[in-house]
């Protein structure tokens, strides 16, 4: 049998005589002041745009003086450290105020009876049967409570107090103190609105700069495993190129050779893709205009490209025109551009495939057209094909459609960014049309270059270059070695150092014609051994050539352009190492 309930804190209220909310509608009411009332929400209004503590207190001061009450205040429903419900007086007014900060236990307290009822209340001599306000002084002769309404509870109540037997409260003051919960209900929830947009806003913020804290980290890994790969690259491919040498003669030893040589030139294209993609993040990747003619930019992509073609035993056809071109424009970088689309062309056809280069230009030598002309490159294949879905994301760096993941030399998906880029830079265009997977691919680049001839010829014959002494200094042994061969199967003498002290050791009994220096050695670099190689007597006539994976000619200090004669990109090319050691 299951005993009578508990009776609630409301009735034990009843039952004490203390809770006599009946007596507001029956005590008389003094008129409503809406004057008042309209200059106290007036105020009110202003002052959402203030702090939610002030905004409160303004609040609870409304409510004292509204009221006509001896104290006044709000309490907002929180958890104590054990999980139960406590109202914090967050604002007070007038003589109780020295319990603002303060926590009442919902338990059995007025404000309690009024949350649990939902309806605003009046207690007589509240301390009487509260213990919970047995601390409050002076004298509590009445207090009038309401709930401040909110979703998906009750924010906590307002409440003011009469500590003079000859003010009570009345209806008139009910309705005033609800008004006022309801704006307070209103005010917490824009507040907490406010409140949880700038939290979101913050968690956006952090979100966006973590995103870009990893974006930043990504590029500087790319630059850095690039620069990093630079250096056994040319190691590798200085020891390539002696073997080479080595190799004339020997036909078997030639074609592993080749082999080898195929891929190395791939792997330079990859680390050259990740550097320009790193120089472009950070625009940096520019053009460096000159004259020379558009047959010898085509004549270059190819010959880079041959290797590649003849071993898939592709039917490649070049038709350029039959008159001299001259253009103006980075000549390397354009080559750089036609041989990357060439370079697509031969990956995503299937051996025995067909790709044609076409161009396209005026013969201003006869046509009598002010500024530059357009040249118009067209690189067309019968390969892989691009989907509808992949085409308008070929340009973005660093994205393949699935049927290019799925080749073994599917590339990085940087290839195109770059070309897009340097096109853009000689205010170009290109664009890629394809039918669909399996049924090929155009590329159109057109570039507004060609000028009229400057009667400067481009071409240069063969030069021989007499043996010189030379000075090679780098920290990395292998390094040192692989150039050193090839150096000396080129007819130079050679000698080696791995750092700035035996470099030095080494000019006291050899003057070199030529001083090969790696710039990031530990100890001395390789700026400050040139500095001390300067001040050699023996010295006074060598050619001070930088060796350096940066490419990046705008983050050169001052001082190194004013110490080194020269700056050679590693892996080196040949033939920049050749127009080094030239005489001037």
């Amino acid at each position: 049998m299951v005993g009578p309930s508990a009776p609630s804190a409301a009735d034990r209220a009843r039952r004490a005589g203390t809770l006599v909310t009946s007596a507001l509608d029956v005590r008389p009411h003094r008129p409503a002041d809406f004057a008042a009332e309209s200059e106290s929400m007036h105020r009110l209004a202003q002052a959402l745009t203030s702090s939610g503590g002030a905004m409160l207190q303004t609040l609870s001061d409304m409510a004292l003086a509204l009221c006509e009450a001896g104290s006044a205040g709000i309490g907002l429903l929180e958890r104590d450290v054990d999980g139960a419900p406590v109202l914090r007086w967050v604002a007070v007014s007038g003589q109780c105020v020295a319990v603002v900060g303060t926590t009442t236990p919902t338990d059995d307290s007025p404000s309690g009876v009024a949350l649990e009822l939902a309806a605003g209340q009046l207690f007589s001599f509240p301390q009487r049967h509260f213990p919970c306000l047995e601390h409050v002084t002076p004298e509590i002769i009445e207090e009038l409570v309401v709930p401040i309404p909110g979703e998906p509870e009750p924010w906590g109540t307002l409440w003011v107090m009469s500590h003079d037997r000859e003010h009570l409260f009345d209806a008139e003051d009910r309705r005033i103190l609800t008004r006022l919960a309801n704006f307070t209900c209103a005010a917490l929830t824009m507040a907490r609105a406010k409140a949880d947009a700038e939290t979101r806003a913050a968690e956006a913020e952090a979100a966006r700069n973590a995103v870009a804290l990893a974006e930043a980290r990504k590029d500087d890994f790319i630059a850095t495993l690039s620069h990093e790969l630079r250096n056994p690259i040319a190691t590798v491919d200085s020891a390539h190129a002696a073997a080479r040498k080595l190799a004339a003669g020997y036909p078997d030893v030639s074609s592993a050779l080749g082999i080898a040589d195929r891929q190395m030139q791939l792997l330079k294209r990859l680390v050259g893709d990740l550097l320009d993609a790193s120089r472009i993040k950070h625009g940096k990747l520019s053009v460096q205009p000159s004259y020379g003619l558009l047959q010898d930019i085509v004549t270059d992509a190819v010959t880079a490209m041959r290797s590649d073609v003849n071993c898939g035993q592709y039917r490649l056809q070049v038709a350029v025109p039959p008159y001299p071109v001259t253009v103006h424009a980075d000549l390397v970088r354009v080559t750089q551009v036609v041989t990357n689309v060439l370079s697509n062309a031969v990956k995503y056809t299937p051996p025995g495939g067909d790709i044609t280069l076409s161009v396209e230009a005026p013969d201003l030598g006869i046509a009598h057209t002010e500024g530059p002309c357009e040249a118009v490159i067209t690189v067309k294949d019968n390969g892989a094909g691009i989907s509808a879905s992949a085409l308008p994301h070929v340009f973005d760096m660093f994205a393949q459609s699935a049927s290019a993941r799925k080749r073994a030399a599917g590339g990085l998906g940087i290839g195109l960014a770059v070309v897009r880029h340097l096109v853009e830079a000689h205010n170009g265009t290109v664009t890629i049309a394809s039918a669909g997977e399996g049924r090929g691919t155009e590329v159109t680049i057109r570039l507004p270059i060609v000028c009229k001839s400057t009667g400067e010829s481009s071409a240069t014959g063969p030069r021989t270059i007499a043996s010189m002494r030379i000075l090679l200094v780098d920290d990395c042994a292998d390094a040192t070695e692989a150039l050193g061969t090839l150096l000396e199967l080129e007819g130079h003498e050679v000698k080696r150092a791995t750092n700035g002290a035996d470099a030095l050791s080494i000019v006291e009994t050899f003057a070199p014609d030529v001083a090969l220096i790696d710039i990031s050695m530990p100890g001395m670099n390789g700026p400050e051994l040139a500095q001390l190689l300067r001040l050699r007597a023996q010295c006074s006539l060598t050619k001070l050539v930088a060796l350096t994976g940066s490419v990046d000619v705008a983050s050169r200090p001052e001082s190194d352009e004013r110490i080194f004669d020269a700056h050679l990109i590693k892996p080196l090319s040949l033939d920049d190492l050749e127009n080094v050691l030239r005489p001037s």
